[in-house]
């Protein structure tokens, strides 16, 4: 199918996920004006200008989530816009105004540029199961996690490294439905679960790392369940969610939801050659989002048993827009040979 002729704008363009809707964007006929944070620094898009037809149909715009009205004339001449920009830092001095801030304010602002602009169809917003999860409900073997639950920041740990990114997704997303209710708005999210997959971008995002550590000879594992998606069936349900007409409201994104033992379990039958951890060590169990990791404790875990699935996430609704999803054996040994391929991935490290 093309698309030729069709403007689309994707911010935050160099991460995981919008490395891959930029590409399958461009394979379809569309073209992108993307945003970067500074389109000079070819560590952040060097991957972008070597996607095919880039040359004809890439744009790249420099913008900052926080400095209004710089989306105004990026979004001008767009049906649809993809907002995938989100600060992730777990290190921050001041979570407020480093994290929170910026995710809350950058959604607003580029939901403001939108505003001004009639003729875009339809706003695509890249969110989280963070949205999700959160909202008091034990997430046990029996449940069956759907787009009707909302989170409630009252239930996040604030003593976790990962809380302001919690908070941050939570209160984005509610901003941004107050925003498209108030200005009769056609907005979709697409909420993904941990996302993994083969990489575009020269920098790691911190989904992948817990594969790397486990190829690089981590030792341990952590013992919690988490909910997996591939990062082609992340794009590919945005493009879906802009071209079907009756695409509306949230999307739960999770392939399936799976303890760390399976994933070694399945590596290992991949690679046998691999040297793969056996030993456990006790973890929280958090959602996971598309871009953070669960938070380990170190310690043995006291009896050494994974703990059970923690839920199941539905697939009815992101199904019914055409999506097949890949299965998770599939996007292991895609992460795997992506990770292998790049040298510059050869430690434990991520880029924060």
């Amino acid at each position: 199918m093309s698309e030729a002729g069709k403007v689309v704008c994707v911010t935050g363009a160099s991460g995981f996920i919008a490395s891959w809707l930029v590409k399958l964007l461009l394979q379809r006929g569309y073209t992108v004006k993307a945003t970067v944070r500074d389109p000079k620094d070819p560590k952040k898009v060097s991957h972008l200008l070597a996607l095919e037809g880039t040359e004809e149909r890439l744009h790249l715009f420099k913008a900052n989530l926080v400095e209004e009205g710089c989306f105004d004339s990026v979004v001008e001449g767009c049906e649809c816009v993809f907002h995938t920009a989100s600060p992730v830092n777990f290190n921050a001095t001041d979570p407020q105004a480093e994290v929170i801030d910026p995710a809350l304010k950058g959604t607003l602002n580029v939901l403001r540029s939108c505003a001004k602009v009639p003729y875009i169809k339809r706003v695509i917003i890249t969110s989280s199961m963070a949205t999700i999860y959160f909202k008091g409900v034990p997430l046990l073997p029996d449940v069956t996690v759907d787009e009707t639950w909302f989170s409630d920041p009252t239930f996040v740990d604030k003593s976790k490294p990962w809380y302001s990114y919690v908070v941050a997704k939570i209160l984005a997303e509610e901003a941004a439905w107050k925003f498209a209710k108030e200005n009769g708005f056609d907005m979709v999210t697409i909420n993904p679960g941990l996302v993994m997959g083969p990489l575009l971008q020269s920098t790691l995002n911190l989904s992948v790392l817990p594969i790397l550590n486990l190829i690089n000879g981590s030792e341990t594992f952590q013992n919690a369940s988490q909910p997996w998606v591939d990062v082609r069936n992340v794009a590919n349900a945005h493009i879906l969610a802009l071209e079907n007409p009756s695409a509306s409201g949230r999307y739960c994104l999770v392939e399936k939801v799976i303890h760390m033992s399976e994933v070694v379990k399945i590596l290992r039958e991949l690679y046998p050659a691999l040297k793969l951890p056996d030993k456990r060590w006790r973890s929280i169990i958090v959602y996971i989002s598309n871009d953070i990791h669960i938070h380990s404790i170190k310690g043995r875990c006291e009896d050494d048993k994974p703990f059970e699935p923690i839920c199941h996430v539905s697939k009815k609704r992101v199904e019914s827009l055409g999506l097949k999803f890949t299965p998770l054996e599939v996007s292991l040994r895609d992460t795997v040979i992506s990770l292998t391929e790049r040298t510059e991935f050869e430690t434990h490290g991520a880029d924060w």
